[in-house]
C-alpha cells in the first residue's frame, strides 16, 4: 500500500489520547451529538442524561450541532490549553454523518486551530473517508475488539447493515471487514489511527494478541487496550449476567505481551475511557461548567480565543523543547548518560497558578490546576500541569466550604516548597504554612519566566521566603480570596 504525507489535521504532539506527554498539557472536549447506532455491543448501554457514570456512551445532554459549535467556542475561551474536540458519541459518529460534519463544517471556520477527530465501530467508516480527509480530521479511533468472526460473535449481538439487521457470525464477519478497511483507507491518506479494543475475560482476552498483529502490520499509531467496564447498574448485557472485568494484573500483563520486547510498538497506557461529553484535561471532567444553559449565558469572543489558544501552546511547546534539549545535552552521542554537575545550592520546586500558561494570573480559590517548575541556579524547567478534584472556592458564597476541599489542594502540592498565585486568601494561608508550602502572592500578574528567578534567588538568600501569615492577612483585608 502506497502511503502519503500524514493528514493536515494529524498533530500526535497536542493530541492528549495521542501522545502520552500531550495529555499533561492540552485538553479536550467531546462533543455529544450522535445519538444514533449501528450495532449492539455486550458492553455498551447509552445513556443521553445521565451526569453520575464515567465510562463511554454516557453523557448529561444532548447537542444539535449548533449548539455544539456554541459549547465548543464557549469551551476554547475558558480553557485556553483546549487542543482537541472529538465525536466519540453516545452512539456512533457515522451512523449521524449529518450532524457530524455539519459540527466539522463550522469548526473550521471558526475554531481552525483546534484538532478534529472522530471514534467509530468501523462498520460505516469506508463510506465517509474523503469527507473526513476534506476537513481534516487527522486522528480517528476505531474499537476492534476482534479479527476472527466467530469471537465477534459473542460481542455484538447484531448490526444494522444495508437497511437490514444481521446477528451472530455474519455480522461479525461483516462489521470486522468494514473496520480493517476503514483502517486501511486512512492509514493510506495519512491519517493516525488509534485502535481501541475491550479486554473480555473469557471472551477474547487471548486473542486480543493477535488483533495486535493484525492493526500494527496495517500501521496504526497507537493500540489502546482498555478493561471492560460491567458494573450491574449500568444495565449492559455483561453487568446483567456478572460478566466480570479484568484484574489491573491481567490488563498489565496483555499490555506488556502485545508491547513486545522492545516496548516500542505505539501502546497506550494513560486511557481513561472518557465520557463522551468529557470537557478538561484526561481524567478531568469539566462538563458541569459547560451546561447548555451556563454555555448560552456566555458571551464569547471566538477570535480573541484563538489568539490567547495559539500563546499558550507556543508556551507549552517552548517549554517542552526546552525540556528536550535538556535531555539532549545530558547524553552523550553513545546513548550513555553523563553525570551532571551537582548544583551549588537544591532545586526550588514551585506551584504555579495560571490560565494562560505565560502570566501568574490565577487566584488561589478559583484554580482546578497548576503548573509545577523545578528552579535552580541553571534556570527554570518545567515538569507537569497538576490537576486538582476540585476548586477551593467555588463562588463568594462557597467558599466556606472551601475547607474540605484545601487538604486536596496540599496532597496536590505535597513535594512543592513555594506556591505562587494571584491571590490566596488568609484562610488557605496558614494551613498550606503548616504544610510547608509557602504562599505567595507578590509576583500577582506576572510573566512566569521573569518571577520564578526572582523567587529563586530570595529563596537562596535566605532559605524561607519573608512573607509572614500577617501581610496575609492585609491581602485578605484588601479583597483577594
Amino acid at each position: 500500500m502506497e502511503l502519503i504525507s500524514p493528514s493536515p489535521g494529524a498533530s500526535p504532539a497536542l493530541h492528549p489520547c495521542y501522545s502520552e506527554q500531550a495529555h499533561r498539557h492540552f485538553a479536550r472536549l467531546h462533543l455529544a451529538v450522535a445519538p444514533k447506532c449501528n450495532i449492539q455491543c455486550h458492553y455498551c448501554n447509552r445513556k443521553h442524561d445521565c451526569a453520575n457514570e464515567s465510562r463511554p456512551g454516557v453523557v448529561s445532554e444532548l447537542l444539535t450541532p449548533e449548539q455544539a459549535v456554541q459549547k465548543t467556542l464557549a469551551v476554547g475561551s475558558a480553557i485556553p490549553h483546549l487542543a482537541v474536540v472529538g465525536i466519540a458519541g453516545p452512539g456512533d459518529p457515522l451512523a449521524n454523518p449529518e450532524a457530524v460534519f455539519a459540527v466539522f463544517r463550522a469548526l473550521t471556520e471558526k475554531a481552525p486551530d483546534l484538532t478534529l477527530c472522530l471514534s467509530t465501530n468501523g462498520l460505516a467508516l469506508p463510506d465517509h473517508i474523503d469527507e473526513l480527509c476534506q476537513h481534516h480530521v487527522g486522528h480517528v479511533t476505531i474499537t476492534v475488539n476482534c479479527v476472527d468472526p466467530d469471537i465477534g460473535a459473542q460481542i455484538y449481538p447484531w448490526i444494522v447493515w444495508q437497511g437490514r439487521r444481521l446477528r451472530g457470525r455474519e455480522a461479525a464477519e461483516i462489521l470486522i471487514t468494514r473496520q480493517l478497511q476503514g483502517l486501511d483507507l486512512l492509514v493510506a491518506r495519512g491519517v493516525l489511527v488509534k485502535i481501541n479494543s475491550v479486554l473480555i475475560p473469557g471472551v477474547n482476552d487471548q486473542h486480543l494478541v493477535e488483533v495486535n498483529r493484525v492493526v500494527k502490520a496495517k500501521g496504526v499509531f497507537l493500540h489502546n487496550i482498555v478493561p471492560l467496564i460491567s458494573r450491574p447498574e449500568h444495565g449492559t448485557h455483561y453487568g446483567k449476567i456478572g460478566q466480570r472485568e479484568p484484574t489491573d494484573a491481567e490488563l498489565a500483563a496483555l499490555r506488556n505481551v502485545c508491547a513486545g520486547e522492545d516496548g516500542e510498538t505505539g501502546m497506550m497506557n494513560h486511557c481513561q475511557q472518557c465520557r463522551a461529553d468529557a470537557v478538561g484535561l484526561l481524567g478531568q471532567d469539566r462538563g458541569a461548567e459547560f451546561t447548555l444553559e451556563k454555555v448560552a449565558a456566555l458571551s464569547v469572543d471566538w477570535q480573541a480565543a484563538i489568539v490567547k489558544r495559539a500563546a499558550v501552546r507556543a508556551a507549552v511547546e517552548q517549554r517542552l523543547a526546552m525540556q528536550a534539549r535538556f535531555l539532549q545535552s545530558a547524553t552523550r552521542p553513545s546513548g550513555t548518560v553523563r553525570r551532571l554537575p551537582t548544583p551549588a545550592t537544591p532545586t526550588l520546586r514551585v506551584a504555579v497558578g495560571s490560565t494562560d500558561g505565560q502570566t501568574i494570573d490565577a487566584h488561589f480559590g478559583q484554580v482546578r490546576e497548576f503548573l509545577i517548575y523545578d528552579v535552580s541556579p541553571h534556570g527554570a524547567q518545567w515538569v507537569e500541569r497538576r490537576s486538582l478534584n476540585s476548586r477551593y472556592c467555588n463562588g463568594p458564597t462557597t467558599c466556606g466550604d472551601g475547607n474540605a476541599t484545601l487538604p486536596d489542594a496540599i496532597q496536590a502540592l505535597q513535594d512543592c516548597a513555594v506556591l505562587l498565585c494571584a491571590r490566596i486568601g488568609f484562610e488557605p494561608w496558614r494551613p498550606l504554612e503548616n504544610a510547608g508550602i509557602q504562599p505567595n502572592s507578590e509576583h500577582a500578574m506576572e510573566s512566569i519566566t521573569g518571577a520564578l528567578p526572582a523567587v529563586y534567588q530570595e529563596w537562596q538568600k535566605s532559605g524561607r521566603l519573608d512573607f509572614t501569615p500577617a501581610s496575609a492577612r492585609s491581602r485578605a483585608q484588601n479583597g483577594f480570596t
